[in-house]
């Protein structure tokens, strides 16, 4: 009796410290564990819809549909002119596609493709993004440096917010604040979405040409991708730059998954992704640097899994030093990182 039960016993102490063992070691490294390929042409943002459990990749001259729980592919679900953004509204139904050749949004059927509205916007419409405080979808125009409002249930424009500067990405905080990267400025935009003005331009002085941005509520921080291999970690409150971290070169996007507590900046010159913990308002530090491939710079994450998706493709020299370089054919592909 008293042997059994120390047998049991010994069992037990050696089962919760192995427990406690894997649990000091942390999580398993994150790493490529699938490769999904996809058509020819260049890329821009990718989005995820959780409802649908659908990946949207802005692809040029359409976007790109992936069912990431049957790896099925639909490479044009719609028509675009130089895509830079194929966002999914509230619920998952519709997309907002912004189309940077034709200076317009498209209300898009998610499942269809059917195009429902086209809006008129500013010159060259990159990112969007939708602010549940004043329920309209916000489309950063990068060359005429404003924003245009747009009421998706009545498909149209309803007003433009004069910013300045080349736009690149921006986040919400759902309390009435929108944030933009103001790339040729080294600045974040503050945006009243109820007063639809400008309220404050933050500088950050240690970022050169800030494009990708993400927001961490809990934290109430702001994340940019600098090109210049940095991301400035802001507070949305105050606007002060809180730390400084160290990423690869050329990144161009940055997300943040809140039920991880974890941020990503890809980069498509280190061919890197960086992955940093955000433990709290000043806590903020880069954990893992994982290898992907030269040219994956943007890219989003299935907040059910925690898999990251870094569209990407091999390249060809540039033509010249210092041109840009093109994409060799068949090789597109959406790199899947997980643990």
């Amino acid at each position: 009796m008293k042997t059994k039960f120390l047998a049991a016993s010994i069992l037990a102490l050696t089962v919760v410290t192995a427990a406690q063992a894997l649990a000091a070691a942390g999580p398993a490294p994150m790493k490529i564990v699938d490769r999904i390929a996809g058509p020819d042409g260049g890329w821009d943002y990718a989005n995820f819809d959780p409802v649908h459990r659908r990946l949207y990749v802005a692809h040029g001259a359409a976007v790109t549909a992936i069912d990431v729980d049957t790896g099925k592919v639909t490479p044009a679900l719609v028509a675009a002119q130089r895509a830079h953004i194929a966002l999914p509204l509230p619920g998952g139904d519709e997309l907002l596609v912004t189309n940077g050749g034709a200076n317009t949004a498209t209300l898009v059927d998610a499942m269809t493709g059917m195009v429902r509205a086209t809006v008129a916007t500013g010159q060259n419409p990159d990112a969007a993004l939708f602010d549940p405080a004043s329920g309209l979808a916000f489309v950063m125009n990068g060359r005429s440096g404003d924003i245009t409002l747009i009421d998706a249930k009545a498909a149209k424009a309803v007003g433009v917010i004069p910013v300045g500067g080349k736009l690149e990405f921006g986040v919400s905080d759902g309390r009435g604040r929108v944030f933009v990267n103001i790339e040729d400025k080294s600045e974040i935009a503050v945006i009243d979405t109820a007063a639809r003005k400008v309220v404050a331009h933050w500088a950050m002085a240690g970022c050169d040409e800030p494009s990708g941005l993400a927001y961490a509520a809990d934290v109430r921080l702001l994340i940019a991708a600098c090109a210049n291999g940095k991301a400035e970690v802001v507070s949305s409150t105050s606007g002060k730059v809180v730390a400084s971290l160290p990423v690869g070169e050329e990144p161009d996007a940055a997300f943040y998954d809140a039920q991880r507590h974890l941020a990503y900046v890809p980069s498509g010159g280190a061919g890197t992704l960086s992955v940093i913990a955000v433990r709290g308002p000043t806590d903020v530090a880069v954990i893992e640097t994982v290898a992907t491939k030269p040219g994956a710079r943007t890219g989003t994450f299935d907040p059910q899994t925690g898999k990251v998706y870094l569209p990407s493709a091999d390249y060809d020299p540039p033509a010249q030093p210092g041109g840009r370089r093109s994409a060799k054919s068949g090789t597109f592909s959406v790199l899947v990182l997980g643990r």
